[in-house]
């Protein structure tokens, strides 16, 4: 969807924006076959404002991106946010994030956390209309202790970036429990939405991707986005939010 504006003392402020996230696979669907075009005619599907993507690289070589960027925005309204790490990659350890074109990408960050395996998180401040928004993107570690630290570091900034601003965090979070304590480090600041199993896509069942939002938004709809092109196109479904400011 595309961001729905209202007038507010003359100045135009976003009355609802859509958010997702979707671990792409590396662009490897159920079939085993790898087909970029196939994520961005999911991403179409979603219609979200901004999009959170995990597995967006290649993990080894010279890890370059899944979705080459003239697909990208040939295909979609979005555009990558430009994370400058290695000149073929799109993300950070396979994390990216896409904005629909015409909102206007403020700062971007790479962000280093505790971890076993190869694992990082990518932040943005952006601007929708006149309304300033930091969003991360992450997609934490197999292992439920590595996990609790990474969580208490990502809340622990993520706090810090909602002193300017609304706040969300979304990704991959790798967590199969109903109560963890990545979900106890994110609870300190942070309302953790429960938009549905997304994994695996063709029989859901694990409720790993996750939306977690500061008390300055306001929840109007949340979900997982089930269709058959995203049934096939990854082994995740994606998930998505849509907000209000609080």
């Amino acid at each position: 969807m595309r961001a729905c504006w209202r007038q507010a003392e003359g100045r135009a402020v976003p009355d609802i924006f859509k958010v997702a996230s979707y671990n792409i696979h590396k662009g490897v669907g159920t079939d085993r076959r790898r087909d970029p075009a196939r994520i961005l005619g999911v991403l179409n599907e979603v219609d979200a404002d901004i999009v959170c993507l995990q597995e967006a690289d290649l993990r080894f070589g010279t890890r370059e991106a899944v979705l080459p960027r003239f697909l990208i925005e040939s295909h979609t309204d979005y555009i990558p946010v430009p994370l400058d790490v290695q000149h073929d990659s799109m993300g950070w350890h396979g994390n990216a994030i896409l904005v629909r074109q015409g909102i206007k990408v403020e700062s971007h960050d790479i962000i280093h956390i505790p971890c076993l395996e190869p694992r990082g998180v990518v932040t943005a401040r952006v601007r929708i209309g006149e309304v300033g928004l930091s969003v991360f993107g992450m997609h934490l570690d197999l292992s439920g202790l590595w996990r609790a630290r990474q969580a208490k570091t990502i809340a622990a900034l993520g706090d810090a970036a909602r002193g300017a601003g609304p706040t969300v965090l979304m990704g991959d979070l790798n967590e199969w429990r109903a109560s963890a304590g990545c979900f106890r480090e994110f609870g300190r600041h942070f309302a953790l939405l429960d938009p549905g199993p997304s994994f695996p896509s063709r029989r859901p069942l694990g409720r790993l991707d996750r939306i977690l939002h500061c008390d300055r938004l306001r929840v109007t709809d949340c979900g997982v986005h089930r269709s058959a092109a995203a049934t096939i196109a990854s082994d995740h479904l994606p998930v998505w939010a849509q907000f209000m400011l609080a």
